[in-house]
């Protein structure tokens, strides 16, 4: 029965890899079409603003958007890891931009001004509850798409 439990192990091996392959194969796909139309689409924006001849706050703060999805497909590509922050830094700007045109277009103030506020400071406590749990229990270890350990010892800082 050894050659039994030899060929499912080996069976076991070669289906892993295979599974493995097509996983990371998807994964490196899906993270350089991000790219790709991330790329695309701020320099789009970025074209627009210079057939209009003038920039805004809005297409500024839309760049910087374009800057923070793109350095968290970076970061993400380099370390197989989502840093949480960069998603609430991306709302917090989005949410400022909202903010801003709403304000700068003179719309009457309304209930939707003390929302958008609202919305920001509770995204900045999420960024600093985020990050002081990161400093008070880092992980312990990261782990690779092969299952090795990738360092020793890892915190988002």
């Amino acid at each position: 029965m050894k050659w039994a439990d030899r060929s499912r192990e080996r069976m076991h091996k070669q289906a892993n890899s295979i599974g493995n392959l097509f996983v990371e194969g998807f994964h490196y796909l899906g993270l350089f079409a991000i790219g790709a139309a991330t790329a695309w689409a701020s320099v789009m924006a970025f074209m627009d603003m210079v057939e209009a001849r003038h920039a805004s706050v809005d297409d500024i703060l839309l760049l910087f958007i374009y800057l923070e999805l793109g350095a968290m497909v970076g970061i993400y590509f380099k370390t197989n890891h989502l840093p949480i922050r960069f998603l609430l830094y991306i709302a917090i700007t989005a949410l400022t931009r909202l903010l801003i045109g709403d304000v700068s277009h003179h719309n009457a103030p309304s209930i939707g001004l003390i929302y958008l506020c609202g919305g920001i400071f509770f995204l900045a406590l999420s960024v600093l509850a985020v990050r002081y749990a990161s400093y008070k229990f880092p992980s312990s270890k990261v782990i690779d798409a092969s299952g090795e350990i990738v360092g020793d010892k890892y915190t988002e800082k």
